[in-house]
């Protein structure tokens, strides 16, 4: 699947809509939010990491997209601070439309029993905790638009189950619980849909953490899988509510 969607004449797919992406800076986050911009969203990036905010920012801008800025630690806020940031989406740009969670915290393969607590509590509450709160306090904002999604990215669920994955593996399977879990209890006739998705092996910062670059020949650009998350924000991705979805590159 491509990056972005193909030109065909018509309107672009996320045409009107606002996104908000955690962890834009990422690699999945950086190439999902280019091409959620391309696709026609105006793309709020959210992240920790300033310096790589504002290189994401102005390559947006350049080719022609709209984005704005939000810096924010995920492992640091608090409820109270995304209940803040629904509350300013919705007073600038009166609308949110979809919810992209790309942000992760991974330390690296480690038995659990010799795993820093810290490092547990930290990879619980950045992969699962932290993007709860944030879809929580936005989620009043999202059920104002006509059609509206949360997806969350999810790595391997069965190579993330196995042993040393730590507390970022068991974050991975309480992820793909709350996907069926959330939309079920929305249910079919609210415009908030709920999906996952489970890209293949990516080049990026945390999967080099598990593996030796010369040796993971299978992982590809990120920008592979860009292209779905534009499809789960767009309204063709309710094909995928309620589940996980594992796309072709």
């Amino acid at each position: 699947m491509s990056a972005a969607p193909t030109d065909t004449g018509t309107a672009p797919v996320l045409a009107g809509r606002v996104v908000l992406v955690a962890g834009a800076h990422g690699g999945l986050g950086s190439a999902a939010s280019q091409a959620c911009a391309r696709a026609g969203a105006i793309v709020v990036l959210l992240g920790r990491k300033v310096p790589k905010l504002n290189r994401l920012h102005d390559a947006i801008v350049k080719d022609g997209g709209q984005a704005l800025l939000y810096p924010m630690d995920l492992e640091g806020a608090a409820p109270d601070d995304y209940a803040e940031l629904a509350e300013r989406i919705g007073q600038e740009l009166g609308r949110l439309d979809g919810v992209l969670h790309c942000a992760a915290e991974f330390k690296g393969l480690t038995p659990l029993l010799h795993t820093d607590p810290a490092d547990f509590a930290r990879a619980l509450h950045v992969n699962l905790t932290a993007r709860w709160w944030l879809t929580q306090a936005c989620l009043p904002l999202l059920q104002q638009a006509p059609d509206a999604a949360v997806v969350f990215a999810i790595d391997d669920l069965d190579l993330t189950g196995r042993a040393f994955w730590g507390g970022y593996g068991i974050a991975q399977q309480a992820l793909a619980t709350l996907v069926g879990m959330l939309d079920a209890e929305l249910g079919a006739a609210s415009p908030v849909r709920v999906a996952g998705l489970q890209p293949g092996p990516m080049r990026t910062t945390l999967r080099g953490r598990a593996y030796m670059a010369d040796q993971d020949r299978d992982a590809r650009d990120p920008a592979n899988w860009a292209g779905a998350c534009v499809e789960l924000l767009s309204a063709a991705g309710a094909a995928h509510r309620g589940r996980v979805w594992k796309p072709a590159a």
